[in-house]
């Protein structure tokens, strides 16, 4: 039989999906792209935003329409958040949520079996334990993402995943060490840590984020390191150093910022102010030579006043990010956001949206432009632009050079001579 798989949202899901795509091929599935035909499909949901949740529905009635024989399961975290919501779908045969993933495919031959469908979503509850998986292979040949930490506690006013996630737990740092020795052998030179809330990996062991660094780090083979998305104020400048002090770790950190206002970030229920994430940033440029640093903005956030903007606008050019990821404000069924008072209209936050957008695009190219002129180590993926064979630095900036050498999958030394657009281009040095 055949099984396709369709991913919406962030590295997590996707990690998730490759433990689900491992376990049918052990089961004796052939697995294939969701474009062809197949006997199963599974859509692994997000529901961070309202539109995330009109996708997966548009993608369940896609693939009911193209292929009415076929079973059609539903996961993930949408039917975890609203399960009545997500369970009144009946395009898909077989529903179930984040919490009881492992479970899909029993889900799904029970229904193969009886025809009945079957809506099995688990709530979460305290003390549960880090659902057991090790990734394989992943379709990039060169970078591998490691899910180590599961749920989130922060209860940010406009965000819905605590509902979608449950409590944190954490991977094991003995089990890190074993599925980067697997990755490693594989020969992936890179290994990206990510998780629901990262910097809160640990806490339901006794441990820290960097407990898992430096397992990670470890792991002969491992060639570079790098972390997903970061909530700053969980960054210390002990462990600052210590990151610094591994040759493995890459000097790229994505700090979320979602607004550079004190005021909009206490009505967000944000757990930093702009001073304190301006000496995160501090620390961060004082520990590492070239570091990156990245981040998200919301604007027309409710009661966001054209002064609050401003101050926004105003941080995130003193802050000189080296890409900046910018979203209007969008209303999730659920939170407390939802049903605030000043909701900003739809006109104004596109404005916001251009003119945050327009001063971010010039950090970026400011950022592009530092880097002309370094000498870089470089990780060449399989990607070929109009500028040659693209890669990145250590920092993460891309950089492309034009050679008929085969560089792809390698690490080496480029010269970077220019900045065009969103990349820069070199030479190689070695």
């Amino acid at each position: 039989m055949k099984a396709a798989f369709f991913t919406l949202g962030c590295k997590v899901n996707q990690y998730e999906t490759q433990i689900l795509t491992q376990q049918f091929a052990q089961e004796g599935f052939s697995v294939v792209d969701a474009r062809e035909a197949a006997d199963v499909y599974v859509v692994n949901s997000c529901t961070v935003t309202s539109t995330g949740d009109k996708k997966t529905r548009q993608v369940l009635r896609r693939f009911r329409r193209a292929n009415p024989g076929a079973v059609i399961a539903l996961t993930g975290c949408y039917p975890q958040a609203f399960p009545e919501e997500a369970s009144g779908i009946l395009e898909a045969d077989v529903v179930t949520g984040s919490r009881n993933r492992g479970a899909l495919l029993g889900a799904i031959r029970r229904f193969q079996d009886t025809g009945e469908r079957v809506v099995d979503i688990l709530p979460h509850e305290r003390g549960e334990a880090f659902e057991p998986m090790r990734a394989q292979s992943f379709l990039e040949r060169t970078r591998a993402f490691v899910k180590i930490e599961d749920g989130c506690d922060r209860y940010c006013s406009y965000c819905i995943i605590p509902y979608a996630r449950g409590p944190v737990r954490s991977k094991a740092p003995e089990q890190i060490r074993q599925e980067l020795a697997e990755l490693a052998h594989q020969g992936y030179q890179e290994i990206v840590l990510v998780g629901i809330n990262l910097p809160s990996y640990g806490r339901d062991m006794g441990l820290r984020l960097i407990d898992a660094v430096k397992a990670a780090c470890s792991v002969p083979g491992v060639r570079r390191l790098r972390l997903g998305s970061l909530e700053p104020e969980l960054l210390t400048g002990e462990d600052l150093a210590v990151m610094a002090s591994l040759p493995q770790f890459c000097p790229q950190f994505h700090l979320c910022l979602q607004s550079g206002c004190d005021r909009t970030l206490r009505a967000m229920n944000r757990h930093y102010d702009t001073a304190e994430y301006r000496r995160i940033a501090a620390d961060i440029r004082a520990a590492f030579p070239n570091p990156s640093i990245t981040t998200d903005i919301i604007v027309g956030f409710p009661g966001e006043t054209e002064e609050d903007f401003e101050a926004s606008r105003a941080f995130a050019k003193e802050m000189g990010f080296a890409r900046a990821h910018v979203f209007s404000f969008s209303p999730r069924e659920g939170t407390r956001a939802a049903r605030m008072e000043g909701q900003v209209s739809p006109q104004v936050k596109e404005a916001r949206s251009a003119a945050m957008i327009a001063a971010t695009d010039g950090i970026r190219r400011a950022f592009l432009l530092s880097q002309v002129g370094r000498v870089e180590e470089v990780l060449f993926e399989t990607n070929r632009t109009p500028y040659g064979i693209e890669g990145y630095t250590r920092n993460y900036t891309p950089v492309c050079v034009d050679t008929s050498r085969e560089v792809c999958g390698t690490l080496r030394k480029v010269r970077i001579t220019a900045a065009l657009g969103e990349c820069c281009v070199g030479e190689l040095a070695d």
